[in-house]
């Protein structure tokens, strides 16, 4: 019988390290072999992995691999950027359920950068919070069931890290912690629950096997905020 091999190896992880180090176009350039080979293909079996047990949760998801739909862009627009690099020295894997029209809605993650991992739930509110998930299914559920929070905070609170943000004059603000009063929710932006993991991990045979079991346990968190049956 043939052992699984790990999906991520130490390659991975120095060329965000070098990416880091290196961040301009030319570099990116001459080193698109290696990110095609430890970048691209190692998340494209991740998300080949993963989906059927994504699925399994709700045939919403989107598994389609597209870029946009799946994978962060690591390029940014350097017109935007404020650091003036053109590149992220990160990637993240994500799985959204299908949404009526542009708002943002709920995502099950994991991410890499040069010397971390990590994998859970996020939404976002975006540029139109009423038109998002967060403002069109999650708060009014927040509202109607005030002790829901409290009782995910109860039941994952110790293996996962959970943070959100509001809006205080004009910036983000991260708040420590659950969002388990009504207040927090007619201002909340952003909510996350994570597991951090090390790179290691990511570099174990068991890797997709450890994601699936945080995407089911924190799947209720998703469904409550972004699903409307």
């Amino acid at each position: 019988m043939v052992k699984p091999a790990a999906i991520f190896t130490r390659d991975t992880f120095q060329f965000f390290r070098d990416l880091a180090r290196n961040n301009r176009k030319v570099w990116m350039d001459e080193n698109r072999e290696r990110y095609q080979q430890f970048v691209v293909k190692p998340f494209r079996r991740l998300l080949e992995e993963l989906s059927p047990t994504v699925l399994k949760l709700d045939s919403r998801f989107d598994t389609t691999g597209r870029t946009g739909a799946n994978f962060s862009r690591i390029n940014r627009d350097i017109r935007f950027a404020k650091d003036k690099t053109p590149y992220r020295a990160q990637m993240y894997l994500k799985f959204a359920p299908t949404f009526p029209g542009e708002g943002e809605t709920g995502q099950l993650y994991t991410g890499i950068t040069a010397d971390a991992v990590t994998a859970g739930f996020r939404i976002y509110s975006g540029s139109k919070r009423k038109e998002s998930a967060l403002g069109r299914i999650a708060e009014p559920r927040a509202l109607a069931q005030p002790k829901w929070v409290a009782q995910q905070k109860k039941r994952l609170g110790r293996r996962y890290e959970s943070y959100w943000y509001t809006i205080e004059k004009g910036e983000w603000t991260k708040r420590d912690g659950w969002p388990t009063e009504s207040e927090d929710w007619r201002k909340l932006q952003g909510w996350i629950v994570r597991a951090k993991l090390g790179p290691t991990r990511a570099m174990r045979a068991s890797f997709p096997k450890e994601l699936n079991a945080i995407f089911r346990e924190l799947f209720p968190l998703l469904r409550f905020t972004s699903l409307e049956d």
